[in-house]
């Protein structure tokens, strides 16, 4: 038998209102692809990518869950096991950053204790339809102790960064094998662009 390709396995989650662009953010990390005409998740989709972290491989099991209210029975289960998950709101819609709220009573209720959770502001690519300011966003983080990126899928701003950042928080939550194996691993920095297109 072949020898296992990963030393770490990683389920994510991604959670947030329909239409905020989980699955674009789910497709960009996975296969640096971005698509303006995704239909919406029916129930659940996953994807998995390997990365390499502090010398070690780990395997993220990413799982997309649909945001419409009737699919919830469904994509509740998944919080289950889950290590990691990524609250998306959109910055152009005020309602789906106010229902923010309820997805960490969400993840109260079927989430382990322990899981590491990250807030998303996505699609800062277009701020002159802004109607959520960055301010807010890292307000609310903070009240739940929580980190927090603003990201596009469309233009690639901080999507590695969230799920590299997110992956090393739970493996520094992770009782440590060994103390030699102190070396970080970091993707290259795609998220600089030198067109200087920074986020916000």
């Amino acid at each position: 038998m072949a020898k296992k390709q990963y030393d770490l396995l990683f389920k994510l989650l991604l959670i947030g209102d329909s239409g905020v662009g989980k699955t674009c953010i789910l497709y960009r990390f996975s296969d640096d692809a971005f698509n303006t005409t995704f239909i919406s998740t029916i129930g659940i989709d996953f994807k998995i990518k390997t990365i390499e972290l502090k010398g070690k491989k780990i395997k993220l099991q990413i799982w997309d869950t649909a945001g419409q209210e009737r699919f919830h029975t469904i994509t509740t289960s998944y919080y289950r096991g889950a290590m990691g998950i990524m609250l998306v709101y959109d910055i152009t819609n005020g309602k789906s950053f106010d229902n923010i709220a309820k997805w960490l009573r969400n993840i109260d209720e079927h989430a382990s204790e322990d899981v590491v959770k990250m807030l998303l502001g996505n699609k800062c690519d277009m701020s002159d339809r802004r109607v959520v300011s960055k301010e807010r966003g890292e307000r609310i983080a903070i009240d739940h102790q929580i980190r927090f990126l603003e990201t596009s899928a469309k233009s690639n701003i901080n999507i590695d960064k969230a799920f590299y950042d997110l992956a090393e928080a739970i493996l520094d939550r992770m009782p440590t094998t060994s103390t030699s194996d102190n070396v970080r691993i970091r993707p290259v920095d795609q998220d600089s662009q030198p067109s200087g297109s920074r986020c916000c």
